[in-house]
C-alpha cells in the first residue's frame, strides 16, 4: 500500500467519516497491527483542529490469552477507573473513530460460552453510559487490512499479496479512489433521494420472498423515518458518515411485529467466530427458533443475550448491484458484508430515526416501539432473486425490490 493512498484514506476517515472539528476531543480504537494508518489518522485529526487525540490499542492475540487464562469473574470485573472513564466520555463527548482489522477467526479457539458469559455481565453495566451519549457524538467505523484478515478473505494468495488485494478492496468500497470528498457527496445525495421516496410511502409492512426459502413480513412504525449515508449529531448539528463503506437505506421496525423465516445469505462474524448457513424464525416479532450448520449454539446464545435481544432493531435495504456485492468478495466482516446485501439486525434500534427525536428522552423513544437491548447484530439475508413489496397503510402496494435490486 502506497503511503500516499494510505494518507488519502486517513483524511477521508477524519474528514468525511468523523468530520472532526476545531477544538474537539477524538478517540481512536485500533489493533496494534495498524500503527501506520493510525498515525496518519491522528495527524489528520490535528490538521482539522482537534484539541487532543487519544488512541486505545487492541490485540487479537492478547484477547485470546486473556479469555483462555482468566476466569469469567475476573474478566467481568468493571473497575472504578473504567466507570470514571466512561463518565468522562459522557461529559466530554469525544469523536469516536473505530478501525477494524481483526482476524474473523481470532477467537475461534476460545469457548464461546465464556465470551458470552462475560458480555452478559459487562454490557448492562456499560450500556447506561452509552445511552447518555446516544445521538450526541460523531463516530465512524472503517476497515484496515491486516495479514490475518487478508488470508481469511484470499486464502489462495501469499500473505503479502492477500493484504495488498484487501487494501485495494477497502479503498474501492470506501469510495477513496479519486476524490473521496466529491465521491461521498454524490453518494449521499443518491441515498437521500431513495430515503425521501421511502419516507413518502407510509409503509405498513414489508414482505420478503427469496428462492432460498425466505418468507418474511416486518411491520414499520409511522413515527419512524428511513435514513441512509450521513447523519447529524444532536446539539452540534455536525454532519458525519458513521459507516465507511455504506450502501444501505435503513429504519427501525416496530418491536414485536415480525412473522416468518429468513435465511442468511452470508456468514456472520460474531465475537471472533463465524456462524454459517443459518436461518431464524420470527413470531410476534421475536426470534423463536434458529438453525445453523456451524456455531448454532453461539447463535442461540446471541439471541438470548437479554430479554429484548431476540427482537429486531433494524431493517436495511441494499441492492445486489452495488460495489461490495459486485466485488464478489466475502469479507467475513459485518461492516462490509452488510453493505453487500439486504439485512436485519437483532437488538437495539435507532432512536434518532423517530421524527422529532430530539424532543424526547431515550426511554420515551423506546416506549414508542424502538427496541432496547444490549446488543445490535446485523445479519445478511439479501439475494440476487429477492423481492420486497411494501404494503401501504392506505391499502396499496409498491414493489421496492425486484430480483435483488431497487424497483424504483
Amino acid at each position: 500500500m502506497k503511503k500516499s493512498e494510505l494518507k488519502k484514506y486517513a483524511h477521508a476517515i477524519a474528514k468525511v467519516g468523523a468530520n472532526v472539528q476545531k477544538g474537539q476531543y477524538v478517540k481512536v480504537f485500533a489493533n496494534v497491527d495498524q500503527e501506520l494508518l493510525v498515525s496518519y489518522v491522528v495527524a489528520d485529526c490535528y490538521k482539522l483542529g482537534a484539541k487532543k487525540v487519544a488512541v486505545e490499542w487492541g490485540s487479537d492475540l492478547l484477547d485470546v490469552v486473556n479469555y483462555k487464562k482468566a476466569s469469567v469473574k475476573a474478566l467481568s470485573e468493571v473497575p472504578e477507573w473504567r466507570l470514571k472513564k466512561a463518565q468522562y466520555e459522557v461529559d466530554t463527548n469525544p469523536v469516536m473513530i473505530y478501525i477494524e482489522s481483526s482476524d474473523p477467526d481470532a477467537l475461534g479457539s476460545v469457548d464461546a460460552k465464556k465470551i458470552n458469559a462475560v458480555s452478559k455481565i459487562v454490557r448492562p453495566i456499560m450500556k447506561p453510559f452509552r445511552d447518555q451519549r446516544e445521538n450526541k457524538y460523531q463516530w465512524v467505523i472503517v476497515g484496515a487490512a491486516s495479514p490475518a484478515w487478508a488470508k481469511k478473505v484470499f486464502p489462495e494468495l501469499p500473505k503479502s499479496k492477500a493484504t495488498e488485494k484487501l487494501w485495494e478492496a477497502i479503498l474501492y468500497t470506501a469510495r477513496c479512489n479519486g476524490d473521496p470528498i466529491k465521491n461521498w457527496d454524490e453518494h449521499n445525495k443518491d441515498l437521500i433521494k431513495r430515503t425521501n421516496f421511502l419516507n413518502s410511502l407510509d409503509i405498513d409492512f414489508l414482505q420478503y420472498h427469496a428462492g432460498n426459502g425466505t418468507d418474511f413480513k416486518v411491520w414499520l412504525n409511522s413515527k419512524v423515518n428511513w435514513l441512509a449515508g450521513g447523519e447529524t449529531a444532536l446539539g452540534s448539528n455536525i454532519y458525519y458518515n458513521p459507516n465507511m463503506p455504506t450502501e444501505e437505506c435503513f429504519t427501525s421496525p416496530i418491536k414485536g411485529k415480525a412473522e416468518g423465516i429468513v435465511y442468511a445469505s452470508k456468514p456472520l462474524s460474531y465475537q471472533g467466530q463465524l456462524i454459517e448457513n443459518f436461518s431464524i424464525t420470527f413470531k410476534d416479532g421475536k426470534a423463536v427458533d434458529c438453525h445453523a450448520e456451524k456455531n448454532e449454539a453461539l447463535l442461540r446464545e446471541m439471541i438470548a443475550s437479554d430479554e429484548n435481544s431476540g427482537y429486531l432493531g433494524e431493517v436495511a435495504l441494499v441492492p445486489h448491484d452495488s460495489p461490495i456485492s459486485n466485488s464478489n468478495i466475502l469479507f467475513y466482516n459485518t461492516l462490509y458484508d452488510e453493505n453487500a446485501a439486504c439485512h436485519l439486525a437483532l437488538g437495539i434500534g435507532f432512536t434518532n430515526l423517530v421524527k422529532g427525536y430530539e424532543n424526547y428522552t431515550q426511554q420515551e423513544l423506546f416506549d414508542m416501539g424502538i427496541n432496547n437491548s444490549t446488543i445490535h447484530v446485523d445479519f445478511m439475508i439479501g439475494t440476487s432473486d429477492m423481492d420486497i413489496v411494501a404494503h401501504l397503510r392506505d391499502g396499496g402496494t409498491v414493489q421496492i425490490f425486484k430480483k435483488g435490486n431497487w424497483a424504483f
